[in-house]
C-alpha cells in the first residue's frame, strides 16, 4: 500500500483526529506533515504569542508521534509545493487534513485539493474542529444565523458525533523519511521576555489539554455558571488555547461532559455544564459567522457602523496606555497586564477592556482586535472577530452600543475583594478594598500607607467615566440620526 500524507494544521493531536484515523484505516505508511505557510494565512498570520504556543505544540506532537514509531515532517513555504514535494519523494498517493474555516485557509484548501487530485492523489479534508459544520446549520429560510440563541437551539437538535479512536497500534512508517526541518528552524518562539510567563502559565500539547479538561470537569464545572465571571477565581475551563490549536477537539470536550450524566441519565447534568456547553456553542457560532461572512475580520457585519464617528488619538497616547495597562482603571489595567504576562485574559475582563477601548476611548474595535491577535495565545480569527464586534455593537447578536461597562462597578462586582487587581497591578496591592478599584478616591493617608503616588507609581484615569460615557452616547446618537443604526 502506498503512503498517505496527514497534513497537520489546527488539529495538533492524535486522539479524535479524523484525518489521521482515515489514513490509519487506509493501511500503509502514514507521513505526518506540518507546513509553516505564513503567506497562506493571508492577512492573518499567527502573532508572536500564538507562534510561541505553536512551537511547543509541535514539539509535543512530534514526541507523541515518535512514541508510536512515527515522527513529524516539518516544512516551510507554500503548502501545495511542500505536499507535492513530499508526495513525489515518498510515492504517497493520498493526502488527508483537517478542515479550517478562515477565508484564506478555505481558499487555499480548495486549491490544494484540486491540484493534488489533478496529480492523481486522493486528497480530502475532514471535519472535527467543530461540533457542527457551518453549512449544516441553517435558519428556516436556509440561510445563516445572525443571532446566537436560535442558532444554538438549532444545533442542539442535531446529533454530536462521538470522538474517533485511532487505536493502540503504532503508525506504519515509510521506507524512507523525507527531509525535514527542525522545529527550532521555524523561528516560532516569541520575544525572550515573554517566555517565563508563558512557561509558567501553560502546558501546550495534547497531554496538557487532557489534564486541563479532566481538572475542570472534576472540580469546577458544577460551579461554572456562578464562577465563570469571576477573574479572581479559577472558575473557567481555560481550554481556549488548546481548542484553537486542535490539541483537543470539541467532541472530546462534549463527550467528557456527557460522561458526567452516566449515573443520572440527565444531560446536561447541571446548570454549570449547561452554561459551559453554551460557551462551546458560542465558539461554534463564531465559526458559523466567519464562514458565511468572511469580510467580518476587517469590516463590521452591520455595514452602517462603517460610518461610526470614532474619536481621535493624537500620537496614539490613549491606545498605548490601554495596551500597556496604564489607563488608571485597575480592572482594565489588570486585564491588559495579565494578557502581556500570560498571553491570555479572563473572558469577563476581555469584555471590560474591550468596552473601555471602543466606548470610553472611542477607538475602533479593529485596534483591539489586532492587539489581541498579536498577544493572545488563543488568538482565533472567528472568536476574536465575534468578540470585538459584539463589544462594539456592530456584529451579530451584539451588545447595544449604549451598553457601556462602568469599570469601577464591574471591578467591584466581579473582583469584590480586589484579588485579581492585587495580583496583576501589584503597585496597588496594599490599598484598602474600598479603594482598590478607584484609587483616585482614596484619601491621601490611605494612598501614602499603601505606597501609592497617583500620577507616578500608578496613573490617574486617562478619561473621566461620566464624560466618556456621555461622548460615546452622543456619537451613537449621531450615527442613528443619520439613519445608520
Amino acid at each position: 500500500m502506498t503512503p498517505a500524507i496527514v497534513w497537520f494544521r489546527r488539529d495538533l493531536r492524535l486522539k479524535d483526529n479524523p484525518a489521521l484515523c482515515a489514513a490509519a484505516r487506509r493501511g500503509g505508511p502514514v507521513i505526518p506533515v506540518f507546513v509553516l505557510d505564513e503567506e497562506g494565512e493571508g492577512r492573518w498570520a499567527p502573532g508572536p504569542a500564538s507562534r510561541g504556543w505553536l512551537h511547543h505544540s509541535l514539539r509535543s506532537l512530534d514526541l507523541s508521534l515518535r512514541e508510536r514509531g512515527s515522527r513529524l515532517v516539518v516544512a516551510r513555504g507554500g503548502s501545495l509545493e511542500a505536499l507535492r514535494r513530499i508526495a513525489r519523494r515518498t510515492g504517497a498517493r493520498a493526502a488527508y487534513w483537517g478542515r479550517r474555516y478562515e477565508p484564506a485557509a478555505l481558499a487555499g484548501d480548495r486549491a490544494v485539493e484540486a491540484a493534488l487530485a489533478g496529480d492523481g492523489i486522493d486528497a480530502r479534508s475532514f471535519g472535527g474542529a467543530l461540533l457542527f459544520e457551518p453549512e449544516s446549520v441553517a435558519n428556516r429560510e436556509g440561510g445563516p444565523f445572525r443571532v446566537f440563541t436560535p442558532f444554538w437551539r438549532r444545533c442542539l437538535e442535531l446529533p454530536v458525533a462521538a470522538p474517533e479512536r485511532l487505536g493502540a497500534k503504532g503508525l506504519a512508517a515509510p521506507a524512507a523519511w523525507p527531509e525535514s526541518l527542525d522545529i527550532d528552524a521555524l523561528g516560532l518562539l516569541p520575544r525572550k521576555e515573554w517566555d517565563p510567563g508563558l512557561a509558567e502559565s501553560w502546558r501546550p500539547g495534547e497531554r496538557g489539554a487532557a489534564a486541563r479538561l479532566k481538572r475542570f470537569v472534576s472540580r469546577a464545572i458544577e460551579s461554572y455558571a456562578a464562577d465563570r465571571d469571576r477573574p479572581d477565581l479559577d472558575g473557567t475551563s481555560g481550554l481556549s488555547p488548546w481548542l484553537h490549536f486542535g490539541e483537543i477537539g470539541p467532541r472530546q470536550v462534549w463527550s467528557a461532559v456527557r460522561a458526567l450524566s452516566r449515573e443520572s441519565g440527565v444531560f446536561p447534568p447541571g446548570n454549570g455544564a449547561r452554561a459551559f456547553l453554551g460557551e462551546l456553542g458560542w465558539r461554534e457560532f463564531a465559526h458559523h459567522l466567519l464562514f458565511h461572512f468572511p469580510d467580518t475580520p476587517e469590516s463590521p457585519l452591520r455595514p452602517a457602523f462603517g460610518r461610526f464617528p470614532w474619536g481621535g488619538d493624537p500620537g496614539g497616547r490613549m491606545l498605548g496606555a490601554w495596551q500597556t495597562g496604564r489607563t488608571g482603571y485597575p480592572i482594565v489595567d489588570a486585564g491588559m497586564r495579565q494578557l502581556e504576562h500570560t498571553g491570555w485574559m479572563h473572558n469577563r475582563v476581555r469584555m471590560i477592556v474591550a468596552s473601555f477601548l471602543v466606548k470610553h476611548l472611542r477607538l475602533s474595535w479593529t485596534h483591539g482586535a489586532k492587539w489581541f491577535w498579536n498577544t493572545l495565545v488563543d488568538a482565533d480569527l472567528a472568536n476574536n472577530t465575534l468578540g470585538w464586534q459584539w463589544s462594539a455593537g456592530c456584529g451579530a447578536d451584539a451588545a447595544p452600543y449604549f451598553r457601556i461597562f462602568a469599570p469601577v462597578r464591574q471591578g467591584m462586582r466581579f473582583d469584590p475583594a480586589g484579588a485579581y487587581v492585587r495580583r496583576w497591578v501589584p503597585e496597588l496591592a496594599k490599598l484598602p478594598g474600598a479603594f482598590i478599584h478607584c484609587p483616585w478616591k482614596a484619601p491621601a493617608d490611605a494612598l501614602a500607607a499603601a505606597g501609592v503616588s497617583l500620577g507616578r507609581s500608578y496613573p490617574r484615569p486617562i478619561v473621566d467615566h461620566a464624560a466618556a460615557r456621555a461622548a460615546a452616547l452622543g456619537a451613537f446618537r449621531s450615527l442613528r440620526a443619520g439613519g445608520a443604526a
